[in-house]
C-alpha cells in the first residue's frame, strides 16, 4: 500500500508544485486536496490520483473524514498576507486557526507526520505580528506531539503568482541580482523558489527521521537537491 497525501492550500505557490510532485510520486498512491476552489487537472501528471475535497476551512471536520489521515502524510501550506486577509484577526485565522484545526484532525486521525511552511523568522516572541503568528503555530504544533513534525522556514519566495503583489516582485528582483553574493551564513536568507520548497516538504515528510525538526531555507534547498 502506498501513502496517502494531504495537502491543505493546494492552490497558493507553494501548494500547487506540490501536489504535482505527489502526483508524480510513486511512494504516493493518493492524494488528497483540500481546496477552496476546484485545481484544473488538465496539465497534471498523474492526475488519477487526485481526490479534491472543497471546504472553506471552517468547517474542516465535517469536511474530511479521519480515516483519511491513518498513516498519512499532511502537508500544510495555508498563508495569507495581512492586506489579502482584511485585518489581524482575518490573517490569524488563516495562518493559525485553520493550520491547527488540520493539525487535530490529522493527529486524532493518526498521521504519520505533519509537513508545514511557516517563515524565516518564525517566532513567539516577536515584536513583528507575521512572525509572532507563525511562531505561534509552530509552538502550538509541537504540544501536539505528533510522531514527525516539520517546521520549514523558507526565506523570499519565488515563482509565478496568480496575484501581483508589486513590492514582494521588486523584493523579489533585488533578491535574485544579490543571491550569488549571497555565501556562507547568508546562504540561508537567499531567495528560494516555490518548487524547491515543495521538494523539500516531500524529502523532510519521506526521511524517516522522528521528532520536531526546523528546516531553515538553506537546508531546504539541500533537501531538494536529494530528492
Amino acid at each position: 500500500m502506498g501513502i496517502t497525501a494531504v495537502v491543505a492550500g493546494g492552490t497558493g505557490l507553494v501548494g500547487s508544485e506540490l501536489i504535482q510532485l505527489l502526483l508524480q510520486d510513486e511512494a504516493y498512491e493518493k492524494v488528497i486536496a483540500l481546496v477552496r476552489r476546484n485545481i484544473p487537472t488538465d496539465h497534471l501528471v498523474g492526475k488519477e490520483k487526485l481526490l479534491q475535497v472543497k471546504t472553506d476551512f471552517s468547517h474542516l471536520e465535517g469536511d474530511l473524514s479521519t480515516s483519511d489521515m491513518e498513516h498519512a502524510h499532511v502537508y500544510c501550506t495555508l498563508g495569507t498576507t495581512i492586506k489579502k486577509a482584511g485585518s489581524q484577526e482575518q490573517f490569524r485565522k488563516v495562518d493559525l486557526t485553520f493550520p491547527l484545526q488540520l493539525a487535530q484532525i490529522a493527529k486524532s486521525g493518526g498521521a504519520d507526520v505533519f509537513a508545514i511552511v511557516t517563515a524565516m523568522g518564525a517566532s513567539s516572541k516577536s515584536s513583528i505580528f507575521y512572525n509572532r503568528v507563525k511562531g505561534e503555530v509552530e509552538d502550538s504544533l509541537r504540544e501536539l506531539n505528533f510522531p514527525v513534525l516539520y517546521l520549514l522556514r523558507p526565506s523570499l519566495i519565488l515563482g509565478d503568482r496568480n496575484e501581483v503583489r508589486v513590492g514582494e516582485r521588486l523584493g523579489s528582483l533585488a533578491a535574485r541580482a544579490i543571491a550569488p553574493l549571497m555565501i556562507g551564513g547568508l546562504r540561508t536568507y537567499r531567495p528560494i523558489h516555490a518548487k524547491t520548497i515543495a521538494a523539500g516538504l516531500i524529502q523532510s515528510a519521506k526521511s524517516g527521521k522522528t521528532g520536531a525538526h526546523i528546516v531553515l531555507s538553506g537546508q531546504i534547498a539541500e533537501l531538494a537537491a536529494e530528492k
